[in-house]
């Protein structure tokens, strides 16, 4: 392992990440920017009163961000990752379907079913079948750019759709400009033009050797099942996660017996008082018991930018620990060969 991290710079990862995926997110900032000036044209569904998130792996992340922005407003969210929507969906429900390529069988499988509901629904993706089927049946489509994977476009989808779907997701101009001004700032930390200790991004994938648990408190969960995805895709190893509340009254027990497995603790800057006081005793049983962890807290500002900053670190460090393992980031083969058989 040691050889390994020391050659963790610019050349191991331009030898280990092939499609050159880093480079990608170098650019998120300005990817993020741009998306949300572009002159897209804007939509209004009236008399909402449920949204349901349509989309699977890099695409239903953002379902995941969408449900924690909206967590605070009087609207039911659901996030459907699969094939059937729920039975509540009706004349107030509008269904938002993403795709990064547009071919993803599940999203699609939604998208038809809406035909024989009397719901609101539009469409994300970079062209594909979902292009095709909206076009053909005159439904609400809007193609997004596409960059390098799925995970990676993620700014390029999330920003787009605030500026497209501004009138029905109303988080403030104030706020989005916020997110990315602290991205370009949180850039200069983590990028891969600072290869140095000072970078957090960095020295978390050095420190992970074993399995990751990540704890999540209310709030933060999209965060944490990103940075799951993350590591599974990009330095294909097996990850977990749990919400820190719920893993007090069970998972907290596996920590009798000794195992690889390591403890990160996403925390946000204005957690819940209790909560707090939980990651307090959670971190005094990891001292007495000796059990190494890491801990990362949001930046302070809106819920906006402490989900989407922390998810850049995080999906920063995913790269790098492929990096650190010798592992290209950007091939999936065993997703590929469960989509072949579909």
């Amino acid at each position: 392992m040691e050889n390994k991290l020391q050659a963790l710079n610019i050349s191991t990862l331009e030898k280990y990440d092939s499609e050159k995926m880093y480079k990608t997110y170098d650019n998120w900032p300005e990817i993020a920017k741009k998306s949300y000036n572009y002159d897209y044209s804007k939509i209004e569904f009236k008399n909402i009163d449920h949204i349901v998130f349509s989309g699977m792996g890099g695409s239903g992340a953002i379902g995941d961000i969408f449900s924690s922005i909206l967590s605070s407003e009087n609207i039911h969210v659901s996030v459907i990752k699969g094939y059937i929507l729920p039975k509540t969906v009706d004349s107030k429900t509008l269904v938002i379907n993403i795709s990064a390529s547009g071919n993803t069988t599940e999203t699609l499988t939604v998208l038809k079913s809406t035909m024989k509901l009397n719901c609101k629904t539009i469409s994300f993706s970079s062209g594909g079948k979902i292009e095709k089927f909206c076009k053909s049946n005159n439904l609400e489509f809007r193609k997004i750019l596409f960059f390098h994977s799925p995970r990676a476009s993620f700014v390029s989808f999330l920003f787009s759709m605030l500026k497209i779907l501004k009138k029905i997701i109303k988080i403030k101009d104030k706020d989005i400009k916020e997110a990315i001004t602290q991205l370009e700032n949180l850039n200069k930390k983590i990028s891969s033009s600072n290869l140095t200790e000072n970078n957090p991004a960095l020295e978390l994938s050095k420190w992970l050797t074993g399995i990751p648990l990540i704890y999540y408190p209310n709030g933060l969960e999209s965060a944490a099942i990103r940075f799951k995805n993350s590591l599974q895709e990009n330095a294909k190893m097996h990850v977990f996660s749990e919400d820190v509340i719920e893993a007090c009254h069970n998972g907290v027990v596996a920590w009798e017996k000794k195992s690889n497995v390591q403890p990160i603790l996403l925390k946000g800057k204005d957690d819940y008082v209790k909560t707090k006081e939980r990651w307090k005793i959670l971190k005094k049983y990891f001292k007495d018991n000796k059990i190494d962890y890491w801990e990362i807290e949001s930046i302070e500002g809106n819920i906006l930018s402490k989900l989407v900053c922390m998810i850049y670190l995080l999906d920063f460090s995913s790269i790098y620990k492929s990096a650190i393992e010798h592992i290209d980031p950007s091939p999936v083969e065993s997703i590929t060969y469960i989509k072949n058989k579909l």
